[in-house]
């Protein structure tokens, strides 16, 4: 096997497609934003990057296997841009890999006419938050600009240690190549999965890229986790819980 190895599955012609990468990180919350993307709106597998920097692993479903990958869905809002979505289980397990794996998923971008890309995740807070900002980071001034008009927030000296992994490479590495590129953070405590982040900074690309999305599933989620994260917090305090029933939710 190829160091980075593209897999083609589909052909599709894209107009003028975005980049959305929501990769696992703080919260989930890249991750969690283009899964509800891809099941709120029609879209196709069209191809996937095996890497032997990957961990070395394979997932299992109704007990069938498939080797770590990422992969890229085209998506084709009635209204609104097309996107070519990047999503997957797993990042590089080294800096060398983190490069190489960008520097494939740029290309693939390349191939589909990608000229703008938006990275998707999560800042943390170190604190359970009520109201959630988005953040931002961009290779330029116009696209600052443009996420400012919808307010994203872009903070002096923030994120603390910059944007590491695929998210702040494809800025990196993408302005070298000549690409518009965002990230789009979320603000999220880091404990805990975090579906109201995923949802403002959802709410944030939708604005910014124009597409209808239901966000239904996504509040319901956003819910279970409130009630989970309440009931840790009587555990933490001592407060006893209603009942068996209810300490069962939360194993």
């Amino acid at each position: 096997m190829d160091e980075y190895e593209r897999e083609a599955l589909a052909s599709p012609d894209l107009d003028d497609p975005v980049l959305v990468e929501g990769l696992p990180g703080v919260g989930h919350v890249g991750k969690l934003a283009v899964e509800h993307l891809l099941e709120e709106i029609d879209s196709e597998r069209v191809e996937r990057v095996h890497s032997t920097h990957f961990p070395p692993q394979v997932s299992v479903e109704d007990g069938r296997t498939e080797l770590a990958s990422a992969e890229f869905h085209a998506v084709r809002p009635e209204d609104g841009r097309d996107l070519l979505v990047l999503t997957g289980d797993h990042q590089a397990q080294d800096s060398e890999g983190h490069y190489g794996l960008t520097d494939t998923f740029l290309d693939v971008a390349e191939d589909y006419g990608v000229e703008r890309v938006f990275a998707l995740g999560g800042v943390p807070t170190g604190e359970l938050i009520e109201e959630y900002s988005v953040l931002g980071a961009a290779t330029t001034d116009e696209v600052v600009a443009d996420l400012e008009d919808v307010g994203v927030e872009f903070r002096e000296d923030e994120p603390a240690g910059g944007i590491v992994g695929v998210s702040g490479l494809l800025l990196g590495l993408g302005e070298r190549r000549g690409f518009d590129a965002a990230c789009l953070m979320g603000e999220t405590s880091g404990y805990l999965v975090d579906p109201k982040s995923a949802q403002a900074v959802l709410e944030v690309l939708q604005e910014v890229v124009d597409f209808d999305v239901d966000y239904a599933s996504l509040e319901e989620r956003a819910d279970e986790m409130e009630e989970v994260v309440r009931k840790i917090q009587e555990m933490d305090q001592g407060t006893p819980t209603a009942s068996d029933e209810d300490l069962r939710y939360i194993g």
